[in-house]
């Protein structure tokens, strides 16, 4: 499909030069949950945050890639890629882009796809929730830990939505609040969470049932299930 391919070969041409490209920033207040507010706020922990996120989470992270694996999507969009941990885990058979608003943590994610010489991948620096794509660029779309933390889950959502392709795939991992085990940790974390514009009272009821989407698959993953998976087909 042309579109894509004109997606894809920017994205690469980017990855291989280390080219910034323009932010795509809505008109908020710079805030801690603007998208301002988050780049700045994962600019300070990139030098940490493998060391903080990358075991705890990578149980969740693990089985997300070997679901996309079994997919064997031709083509492949993580959202806040991060630092790259998830890249190694996807099928070498897919063209990848990996999206983030956080330059610091781009630079982390594109040492790591240079350490991986059998796999396509593209990293750009863009907004989840107003991303450059065309409608329908992507098969599978992966969303690793980003919605609790997004100024506006209901944009993400349409955006994912939008630039995958009808019928496609995405494959959301985050907490969602409810369970007796979040109940504590919620109250635990709150105050804390709000500083890094992470929602520690996140819906599943509310983030995932209230759209029209088609839920394939959901297990719990991590530390005593604080996490789920979620398969969805995008409706067609």
């Amino acid at each position: 499909m042309p579109v894509n391919e004109n997606a894809m070969r920017d994205a690469q041409t980017q990855a291989h030069t280390g080219a910034d490209v323009p932010t795509a920033v809505a008109s908020v207040p710079d805030t801690e949950g603007s998208e301002s507010g988050v780049a700045r706020t994962y600019a300070r922990l990139a030098p940490l945050y493998d060391l903080m996120f990358g075991q705890v989470l990578e149980p969740g992270r693990r089985r997300m890639t070997t679901v996309v694996r079994a997919l064997a999507p031709g083509t492949l969009l993580e959202v806040g890629v991060g630092t790259g941990l998830a890249l190694a885990g996807y099928p070498s058979t897919a063209d990848i882009v990996g999206i983030d608003l956080s330059q610091a943590m781009l630079a982390r994610a594109r040492e790591r796809s240079a350490r991986l010489p059998t796999h396509r991948i593209g990293i750009e620096q863009m907004d989840a929730e107003c991303m450059r794509f065309p409608d329908a660029s992507f098969d599978c779309v992966t969303v690793p830990y980003v919605l609790s933390v997004t100024p506006r889950p209901a944009e993400l959502v349409r955006e994912i939505r939008r630039v995958c392709k009808p019928g496609g795939t995405i494959v959301v991992l985050n907490h969602f609040s409810g369970s007796r085990a979040w109940w504590l940790l919620e109250r635990a974390v709150r105050s804390a969470a709000e500083h890094v514009g992470f929602r520690s009272d996140f819906r599943y009821e509310e983030q995932i049932l209230a759209h029209d989407w088609r839920v394939l698959a959901l297990e719990p993953v991590n530390l005593l299930g604080l996490s789920r998976l979620v398969v969805l087909r995008n409706r067609a």
